[in-house]
């Protein structure tokens, strides 16, 4: 492959030449679909929820830095008849990835499936895609900015990309324990996950960054390749709020939310009075504020377009009587007014809006106002809007 001999990135060879070494993530192979759903990876979920609302179509679909096809699994099997690419810069990875989704049937529910050995920044006439997967790459690129307007090239006008990223204030122990053991020369091979495993058994029990590691990462790094990609990696780069929306900026694209928004409300963090300071600010100046209240944010999950998002207006009910709907894919317990939600947190609807919700996933984009039901046009605005609230329905315009 190209980047192979010529990479556009001076951290392309030693970070692929690790992955090969740890396959990252560690999550096992199964039979069958994956388990359960993740919405970020729905792209009329995420869609709705960057833009307001979704157009009716297959999707265009590119997972940058695939890794192990963890991602590519859900992508498939949540976007049935989408055209999906997956690159990744590692052969090793890669192999892996290919086994997972052979071995969950993802080619066979959508209109392609391509997994190939590529750097995200060599993807010249591919796309334009409606929806780019990056989770957990451009933080691992010498030049991140370089990475970011790769992509922002390969966006379709009406686009979303979805990023994750590294948080400074999250990962102060971590950034401790990779200075610690790469001043002690372990390396980034086995030697190395044998030694950074045992530093965490050697240091005092009372230790910050043992403590920290015991009651906030043991579980999630039981994997080897979980713990070398957390300990071990030779290329990492973390971001503040600030920081964060100036590499935004650096791409012309435009923040268009956190994937996580509850993290992001003070009201996780604050009651009474300093709530209501909180909520009187600015919501960047709420940002920095619950950045700076909780020290164990460690990544941010947001969403970009390529235009600034002008959202419908869900009030002016000629607009929604107008409007159809498809119902959520990432609902567990359908059709019920007990449901889990997207964020597989219990979900109760009204009994009296389920009717509403059945009739709009029986005749899937159907006008509001068309739908076979026994409600007046103020009626079914008023259960619309509660149940686009619940992200139960999906708005589809255009």
């Amino acid at each position: 492959m190209p980047e192979a001999t010529q990479p556009r990135d001076a951290a392309t060879p030693v970070v692929s030449a690790f992955y090969d070494r740890f396959p990252y993530p560690g999550d096992p192979l199964q039979d069958g679909p994956p388990p359960g759903y993740n919405w970020r990876w729905c792209v009329d979920s995420a869609t709705a929820m960057a833009r307001g609302a979704i157009h009716q179509r297959p999707w265009r679909i590119l997972d940058a830095g695939c890794g192990t096809g963890v991602s590519t699994d859900y992508l498939c099997h949540l976007n049935p008849g989408s055209a999906v690419l997956a690159v990744d810069i590692s052969g090793g990875t890669l192999e892996v990835a290919r086994e997972r989704t052979r071995r969950s049937g993802a080619a066979a529910q959508v209109s392609e499936l391509r997994i190939e050995q590529r750097s995200l920044l060599d993807l010249e006439g591919e796309g334009p895609f409606d929806y780019i997967n990056s989770v957990g790459v451009l933080h691992h690129l010498r030049e991140p900015e370089a990475g970011l307007r790769a992509l922002a090239d390969r966006l379709a006008p009406g686009g979303v990309l979805h990023l994750f990223l590294y948080a400074d204030g999250g990962r102060w122990e971590i950034h401790r324990t990779q200075k610690a053991l790469t001043l002690m020369g372990v390396g980034t091979g086995a030697e190395g996950l044998r030694l950074g495993r045992q530093l965490f058994t050697d240091l005092p029990e009372a230790n910050r960054l043992r403590r920290h590691h015991e009651q906030r990462w043991a579980l999630d790094t039981t994997a080897d390749a979980n713990f070398a990609d957390m300990y071990l990696h030779p290329q990492e780069t973390s971001y503040d709020i600030t920081r964060l929306l100036q590499f935004v900026g650096s791409a012309g694209l435009h923040f268009a939310g956190f994937s996580n928004p509850e993290v992001w409300d003070p009201a996780r963090l604050l009651t009474g009075e300093l709530l209501e300071r909180a909520r009187a600010l600015p919501e960047l100046e709420q940002w920095l504020l619950v950045e700076a209240l909780d020290p164990d944010i460690s990544h941010f999950e947001f969403f970009l377009t390529p235009e600034p998002v002008q959202r419908p207006d869900w009030s002016d009910s000629p607009q929604l009587l107008a409007t159809g709907f498809l119902r959520n894919r990432c609902l567990w317990g359908w059709p019920s007014a007990s449901l889990l939600g997207p964020d597989l947190m219990p979900l109760a609807l009204e009994d009296a809006d389920l009717p509403l919700a059945v009739a709009a996933d029986a005749a899937p984009a159907t006008p509001l106002q068309a739908l076979d039901l026994a409600m007046d046009p103020q009626e079914r605005c008023e259960r619309a809007r509660r149940l686009i609230g619940q992200r139960v329905l999906l708005p589809v315009v255009g």
